[in-house]
């Protein structure tokens, strides 16, 4: 069987449990957006995690809470849940996977975004892991070689001795590194408006990587943030939206907020793409309906 899943901390809790009690034979790393538009060739050989459901597939999971449901039956499991790691736990319900039950715990927390300052500023154990393999976090190498190799070594060691090994305290010394860099950079490419925090990385011709919450600890006051910056070859301005973890007092669905420029997202989250010539207008009108917010 082949596990078809997200590459973040989610998709590799899930997949450390999905190969605990299924053959797995191989892990395919796609975003969700591949699944809706067909790029992906699922078959019956397929199980799918915190992905759209494709009619192929032989077991499905998810958790989201506006997923397009299946008409009629389907094996697997969704339900609306902090993770789809908590999704296949529960289905599952097995002693074999209760060596893993902080694990999940810990993935409910760091996929909910349900953190304290503390671990954000220094991540430890799970939640560290989460931030090491986070896309946004600008990890270098073979990813997919990367997160086959921690489902394996997390099955077999344990996160807490999986975060000993040598080249793992290597990528978190560049990932705390990184941080540090990130930050001074967010400080000066960041200003606010009342309660939004607008970050403009358009003058930066390598917008830097990192820790996407610690600019909720740099403006505390702040409630949402928007990160500006150019998409590939300047073709496009590309925005991020995203609700403060620590301050949850903005009442704008930002998802739906994106959905007006074509973009999309949830209520606490969104993102879309703008014409370079009308993107000025767009963000004064996006920061503004922010600000009522």
């Amino acid at each position: 069987m082949r596990l078809v899943t997200r590459g973040d901390l989610d998709g590799l809790t899930a997949s450390v449990l999905i190969s605990e009690m299924e053959q797995i034979d191989d892990i395919l790393l796609v975003h969700p957006q591949d699944i809706t538009d067909h790029k992906v060739d699922i078959t019956p050989e397929d199980i799918l995690a915190n992905l759209p459901y494709h009619p192929n597939c032989s077991l499905w999971f998810d958790h989201h809470a506006h997923t397009v449901m299946p008409e009629g039956s389907f094996k697997g499991a969704h339900k609306v849940a902090p993770s789809v790691a908590r999704v296949v736990y529960d289905h599952y319900a097995s002693p074999r996977l209760s060596r893993f039950s902080e694990l999940v715990r810990e993935t409910d927390r760091f996929d909910s975004a349900n953190l304290e300052t503390q671990d954000v500023l220094d991540p430890q154990g799970v939640i560290l892991l989460g931030f090491l393999i986070d896309p946004r976090t600008g990890l270098k190498g073979n990813f997919r070689e990367f997160f086959i190799s921690l489902n394996e070594r997390i099955r077999s060691k344990g996160v807490a001795a999986l975060l000993r090994e040598p080249d793992i305290r290597e990528k978190i010394r560049a990932l705390r590194n990184d941080n540090q860099k990130f930050k001074d950079f967010l400080m000066a490419h960041s200003r606010e408006h009342d309660k939004v925090v607008v970050t403009d990385f358009r003058d930066l011709a390598n917008p830097p990587a990192g820790n996407r919450f610690l600019i909720y600890t740099l403006f505390p006051n702040s409630n949402v943030w928007l990160r500006i910056q150019w998409g590939p070859e300047r073709k496009f301005v590309a925005l991020n939206l995203g609700h403060s973890i620590f301050n949850r007092s903005c009442s704008v669905d930002v998802g739906e907020l994106c959905r007006n420029y074509g973009g999309g997202g949830h209520f606490g989250a969104g993102a879309c793409v703008l014409r370079p010539a009308t993107a000025e207008l767009a963000i004064k009108v996006i920061t503004r309906k922010l600000e009522q917010g």
